[in-house]
């Protein structure tokens, strides 16, 4: 630390029931090669052993603060840890996440370096034990005019559905305190569906200057205990999306024109529908009132590639209507799960004979190009492979039929 008693840094860690996750998180950060910052431990009313781990290891390093609080969500922590903050930077890491021995040496020199509002950086995507390294888009430095002309009207959709130019994390960027203290205190607590897409695309809108390096420090954990198998209730979910939608219209309206801003989100909104209702979506009354996948009639003898997120809200949902009938579930990477009878399996085992379609379950263009490819090198007919609709005309009127008005917002 230096003589005023701040430091370079400030990483704040919101903590709620990831004790099994924690002490791995917390040893990354303090075996850092970079020496001059300090760690913000939010205990946000955890039931289980968080608030003992914090309290054991702030007892063995001075670096670390802790802050126990009520109960209040992910943003409502995070807002705890920036006013504990002392940092000229602030960086966030979920707890059950773990960094790199240069994490934060390697996000203070490309700040520093280049003199930036903001960092973005890749990250590895760890799922099962295997891991995945995920690169940043537009490498290089951007000044406020790029950012308003290149990077902000593609920063929530880059033109290919549905891909972000900017990534929606706030964990593999690296923030001015002083510029995220304009942004974070604004975001409304409510919003609990997409909370780090409300931060970074509002701050990314006051930024003057962005670097964007493909260098992967951060390790994401993905775990199965936090995909969320299917929407008990779709008007809340659609209400809860309605939330961040209509904040970031509101906040986004002076940067962007309107049909860019109107587009970006609308894309944004559909995927996020498209994959926390596996795809079908239905009315109060149980009919059907719009299918993705082209082409793919009801009773299709349909196989479903993924075990990850999409994938896993597609098998919950027909587990319920029983549109498709879904003779397997395939993934590269495949994993030992169960949905209404369907156990993930390699994708060896799959035959043209066999089915009708085959739906890759993402809505990343870049993962269903090289997936596609794969598939077509074992065999599999890509005539079969089903393409989602993403037609802007059928889009918006979708968003109509459910109930979202003009600025977003969920009024059905």
């Amino acid at each position: 630390m230096n003589q005023l008693n701040t430091v370079e840094i400030s990483v704040i860690v919101p903590i709620f029931r990831i004790e099994k996750y924690l002490p791995k998180c917390i040893d990354s950060l303090l075996d850092q090669s970079f020496s001059d910052f300090e760690l913000i431990l939010v205990d946000d009313g955890s039931p289980d052993g968080c608030p003992k781990i914090c309290d054991d290891y702030a007892r063995l390093d001075s670096r670390i603060k802790v802050v126990h609080k009520e109960n209040g969500g992910l943003l409502s922590a995070r807002k705890a840890g920036l006013e504990n903050a002392e940092g000229k930077y602030v960086s966030f890491v979920d707890g059950d996440d773990w960094v790199d021995k240069f994490y934060l040496d390697i996000l203070h020199k490309l700040a520093e370096a280049n003199n930036s509002d903001l960092v973005v950086t890749g990250y590895f995507r760890e799922f099962d034990g295997k891991i995945e390294t995920v690169k940043s888009k537009f490498v290089g430095n951007y000044d406020y005019d790029e950012l308003q002309s290149t990077i902000l009207p593609n920063a929530i959709y880059n033109g290919h559905f549905c891909e972000h130019g900017i990534s929606t994390y706030v964990w593999n960027k690296l923030f001015k305190k002083s510029l995220l203290s304009e942004v974070l205190y604004d975001v409304p607590n409510e919003i609990i569906m997409g909370e780090d897409a409300a931060i970074t695309y509002v701050y990314l809108s006051i930024s003057k200057k962005i670097t964007i390096s493909k260098i992967p420090i951060y390790y994401y954990r993905q775990r199965h205990d936090s995909i969320v198998k299917s929407i008990e209730d779709p008007q809340i979910e659609y209400f809860r999306l309605g939330l961040l939608m209509s904040f970031l219209k509101s906040k986004l309206t002076n940067v962007l024109n309107e049909e860019n801003l109107n587009k970006q989100i609308s894309y944004y909104l559909y995927s996020q529908i498209l994959v926390r209702s596996g795809g079908l979506i239905f009315n109060a009354d149980g009919n059907l009132i719009f299918n993705p996948f082209l082409n793919v009639a009801a009773r299709s003898k349909v196989v479903v590639y993924s075990s990850g997120s999409f994938g896993q809200h597609i098998l919950s949902t027909n587990a319920k209507s029983n549109f498709f009938e879904i003779i397997k579930w395939i993934d590269l990477d495949y994993h030992p799960l169960d949905i209404d009878g369907n156990h993930v399996r390699p994708i060896s085992v799959v035959s043209n004979n066999e089915f009708d379609d085959l739906i890759i379950a993402t809505i990343n263009p870049t993962n269903y190009k090289a997936i596609k490819e794969e598939l077509g090198l074992m065999g599999i007919d890509k005539s079969k492979i089903v393409e989602i609709n993403t037609d802007e005309k059928d889009i918006k009127q979708l968003l109509i039929n459910l109930g979202f008005n003009d600025q977003f917002e969920f009024k059905n």
